[in-house]
């Protein structure tokens, strides 16, 4: 422990992360008294001074843009005006400087990525500094953060007492983890979070109400602090009363952004419904996040909500890494109204991703030989860096004026594309400004995400897409569980669990329509499924069965921030 009062302090790397026993490396040493080669070891010597050498001098040249960065992202107006201005390629250019820089600094000031490199035998303080991303594994939380405490992930292995916070992951992959940030780079975020909310929903005042679950929860906790930028914020988190009451209680003289999962805010106009909430009287916009949401339920939401926006990111990295925008919506419509477009933007993956835009300055984006997307945080103010950080989820990357020339060739103005029926909401056109010349980055889901039956690839994007078009179901449906299930003649089929507010005149035969609702949907948005069924039409027609709130299979919602969408097959 430091004799310090205010930062917690390891012990050196080599004395708390010893190199494993019974791996050749441990048992085939050297012996002691061999000495390497003066000739190599002077090289060796040379290399480290080049890379240092390179290293400083590539933070010289860095140093007018991070203050240039600091200082124009004091202000809204100044930050958009730096990307409309900026040339692509210099802004992706200078995002992967920063981003190589921010790895050269970890692998020589962070104990636990040092000795992550060197047990994949990369000689960290020899790595040029240039080109150094192409040279480093990824990281993920299976080989970086489950072997490697949380304060050897830190910078020089401190972490300072004032203004730090631990955040909790919902746990949705699994055991909740715990995230460590500092002051400024909280505070980064927040004022990301308000600069989105600027430009997403404008200038007039907002009252905000944030759904999202409370306490270690980062996203809860981080959009109150980003939205008090922004106006007026209520916290109740995920409790329908609550938030009906506060309308009721402000009335409808105000602005009113909702903010919680995609489908809390479906069961939220479902109870107003219920209850009867004039709806109609109030001007609502909703802000989205922790998870993926369809078209189909973006148009649901659409029928009371002016307009509806998502932001991604991942606790592990950091909340607000990339936010939908008027452009990445309007493409993301276009894509589900022309296949073509989208094979064209997205390649021959069935799936409708998320689209959003990101800032390549702050996060350096690179997309593996499985399609998942891999981030570098830029940032220098990072307690724990994230270098070549890979949460497995499945996309895609292209630039703005990629992007600008695909939808040329096929007769679209990117400048005008809100303007084009295609893209417009259940009500009409939805809000348009003129877009920022960001990069674009789709997100499919997380790679595992999926059931295979007959060779054919199922997600739960596609059932959510089939059952909010389904409008005998949508008014009773609360959530939903997909997987695989041998029926009375051991035939593998998938299988898919609807929890229910109300079932009432629940019964078989409502339950074979909502099958061949199932099937028929599948038919149409999933290659794989269609080739199926052509070869095995039993075993692909989905099994049904149905629940009340809580229920089966459901019970263990009660306990989750967020709903499960994969189960195990029913006992």
């Amino acid at each position: 422990m430091s004799g310090a009062n205010d930062v917690i302090a390891i012990d050196p790397v080599e004395a708390v992360l010893p190199r494993e026993t019974g791996t050749p490396e441990a048992t085939q040493l050297d012996p002691p008294d061999t000495a390497s080669p003066p000739a190599r070891g002077l090289r060796h010597a040379g290399r480290i001074f080049a890379a240092s050498f390179v290293g400083v001098g590539r933070g010289i040249y860095l140093f007018p843009l991070d203050t240039t960065f600091r200082t124009v992202g004091l202000r809204y107006g100044w930050l958009k005006s730096l990307f409309t201005r900026t040339p692509a390629p210099v802004m992706v250019g200078l995002g992967q400087l920063r981003a190589e820089r921010a790895a050269w600094r970890a692998a020589r000031q962070v104990p636990a990525y040092r000795q992550f490199l060197a047990d994949q035998g990369v000689d960290a303080p020899a790595l040029f500094p240039l080109g150094i991303l192409s040279r480093l594994p990824e990281t993920n939380k299976r080989n970086y953060v489950d072997r490697y405490g949380l304060l050897d992930r830190c910078v020089n292995g401190r972490v300072p007492f004032a203004g730090t916070t631990i955040d909790e992951s919902s746990g949705s992959t699994g055991t909740p983890y715990n995230w460590i940030r500092s002051s400024h780079e909280r505070m980064v975020a927040h004022r990301n979070i308000g600069f989105f909310a600027r430009y997403a929903f404008g200038t007039e005042p907002l009252v905000t109400i944030n759904a999202f679950s409370m306490g270690a929860w980062a996203a809860g906790f981080n959009m109150s602090l980003g939205m008090l930028r922004h106006g007026i914020v209520k916290s109740t988190g995920p409790d329908l009363d609550k938030i009906l009451s506060t309308l009721r209680y402000l009335g409808p003289g105000y602005r009113f952004l909702i903010s919680g999962y995609p489908p809390f805010l479906k069961h939220l106009l479902d109870e107003g419904d219920r209850v009867g909430f004039p709806w109609a009287d109030y001007q609502m916009h909703a802000l989205v996040g922790g998870e993926g949401m369809t078209e189909e339920l973006r148009d649901l939401l659409l029928t009371r909500f002016q307009s509806v926006y998502s932001g991604y990111g991942a606790t592990d990295i950091e909340i607000g890494m990339a936010g939908e925008s008027p452009v990445s919506i309007a493409i993301r419509r276009l894509a589900r109204a022309r296949p073509d477009i989208r094979e064209a933007l997205f390649g021959r993956d069935p799936r409708l991703p998320m689209v959003f835009q990101y800032n390549p300055l702050i996060h350096f984006m690179e997309v593996n030989a499985e399609r998942e997307v891999i981030c570098t945080v830029s940032r220098l103010d990072l307690l724990a860096p994230r270098i070549r950080y890979n949460v497995h989820d499945q996309g895609g990357i292209v630039d703005f004026a990629a992007t600008k020339r695909i939808l040329k060739t096929f007769g679209f103005d990117i400048d005008a594309l809100g303007l084009s029926p295609e893209t417009a909401g259940p009500r009409g056109q939805l809000p348009w400004v003129k877009p920022i010349p960001l990069p674009f980055l789709w997100i499919h889901g997380r790679r595992d995400a999926t059931i295979s039956v007959m060779g054919s690839n199922i997600y739960p994007e596609d059932i959510e897409a089939v059952v909010y078009r389904d409008t005998e179901l949508v008014p009773r449906l609360h959530s939903f569980l997909l997987s695989v299930v041998d029926d009375a003649n051991g035939t593998p089929r998938p299988h898919v669990a609807l929890e229910l507010v109300d079932t009432n005149g629940v019964d078989d035969a409502w339950r074979e329509r909502r099958a061949d609702r199932l099937r028929d949907g599948l038919f149409e948005l999933n290659i794989d499924y269609r080739s199926s069924v052509g070869e095995f039409p039993e075993a692909m027609r989905p099994i049904v069965d149905t629940y009340a709130v809580g229920e089966g299979p459901f019970a263990a919602d009660a306990h989750r921030i967020k709903q499960q969408r994969i189960a195990a097959p029913p006992p």
